[in-house]
This record gives C-alpha cells, sequence and structure tokens, in this order.
C-alpha cells in the first residue's frame, strides 16, 4: 500500500527523529559508550575522516536541500519502483530516510545556545520555514494527480481492496499536511529556545 509506505516514511523521516533529538540524548549516549571504545585506537582518525562529512551535511543550506531532496529521490517511478523490488535497496531508502532525519532534526532541535556552538535561531526557522513548500507541493500533487503514478503496488498487489488512485491520495495528505506540520512544531520549539535563552539574560542581568 502506498500510504503504508508514506506512514512508514513520516515515521522514519519526521517523527521518530524529532523525538529522538527533541530528548537531547547525546550526553547519555556518551556517557554509556565502553571505556574501551572511547580508547580505541583508530578513534581520533575516524573523527578526523568523519567530521568534514558531518559538518558538509549540517551546512544551514545543505541539510534542507538534502532533507527535501531524499524525499523526492525516493519517489521518482522509476526509483521508487526498483527500491520496493530490491531488498537491499529498500533497506538502503529507509536507512537514508532515518539517518537524514535525525541529522536534520539534530540541526534544528540542538538545545546548545548560538554561543555554544548550536546553529542561529532566525537561521533555523527559515531553514524549517524552507522545507515546507516543497513538501506542501510534492504531497498535493500526488494527491490530486488523475494518473497513478506508482505502479510497483499494481505489480505486487495491494494489501488491501483500495482503488489505486483513492491510495495515492492518501499517501499525498500523509506526505502532505502531517509532514509539514512537523516544521511548525519545530519553529515553535526554537522559538521557545529563543525566549528561554532571552529570559535567562535578563535575569543574569539584575
Amino acid at each position: 500500500m502506498f500510504f503504508t509506505h508514506r506512514a512508514q516514511h513520516l515515521v522514519l523521516h519526521h517523527a521518530a527523529p524529532f523525538l529522538i533529538a527533541l530528548a537531547a540524548p547525546l550526553p547519555v549516549l556518551a556517557a554509556g559508550v565502553p571505556n574501551q571504545m572511547k580508547g580505541f585506537p583508530g578513534r581520533a582518525i575516524a573523527v578526523r575522516i568523519l567530521w568534514p562529512l558531518y559538518r558538509l551535511l549540517q551546512h544551514p543550506v545543505v541539510a534542507p536541500m538534502l532533507f527535501v531532496g531524499l524525499i523526492y529521490f525516493w519517489l521518482i517511478p522509476e526509483v521508487h519502483f526498483d527500491a520496493m523490488l530490491s531488498r537491499q535497496l529498500y533497506q538502503v531508502m529507509n536507512w537514508s530516510m532515518m539517518l537524514d532525519g535525525l541529522l536534520f532534526w539534530w540541526l534544528m532541535l540542538d538545545p546548545r545556545t548560538p554561543e555554544q556552538g548550536g546553529l542561529g535561531y532566525g537561521t533555523r526557522i527559515v531553514v524549517l520555514l524552507a522545507v515546507v513548500p516543497p513538501q506542501i507541493f510534492l504531497g498535493a500533487y500526488l494527491t490530486f494527480s488523475k494518473y497513478e503514478l506508482f505502479d510497483v503496488y499494481a505489480v505486487c498487489g495491494r494489501a488491501w481492496p483500495l482503488a489505486p488512485l483513492a491510495d495515492q491520495q492518501l499517501g499525498g495528505l500523509i506526505t502532505w499536511i502531517p509532514a509539514t506540520m512537523m516544521s511548525v512544531l519545530g519553529v515553535l520549539i526554537v522559538i521557545r529556545y529563543l525566549l528561554g535563552e532571552n529570559r535567562w539574560q535578563a535575569l543574569s542581568l539584575q
């Protein structure tokens, strides 16, 4: 079912990474790393190699383009057809969505202030708003399309007797409304961060 696929990616790419990033679990996870791994000889080399890649993926221009671009890429009908029929490619699709979701929402919901190394609050809000129109457009296109775009579900057979266009419309609505609402929630949380920081600054000056 196409709409269950879109619900799955809503969880993998939006809801679950959003909640994980909001929990800010990195200090707790770091404290739980075994001492043997902390002293791993190749750790410094791995960090030196991966850190530039991480910084690139966390750039405020690259991050939203990758966030939206992966949604579009895996919904290209030809790519989607192959991904749904290949176990390996299907795993790559799901892992890429989850990892990208974690990177994006950590960048947006990072509890650190700009002075501590976090992204500026204004930049976060701009990025969160920038990813909304492309998702609305894609969701609306899927919802109002008069043609069946993903014939892989006709090839494999649908789990329930739902009309192909109805299945596609439900998937489009999931891509459109809940996904974009996550950005609205993100903006509200960033505003809360900003107000909280301003409050503490005001108290420190008293």
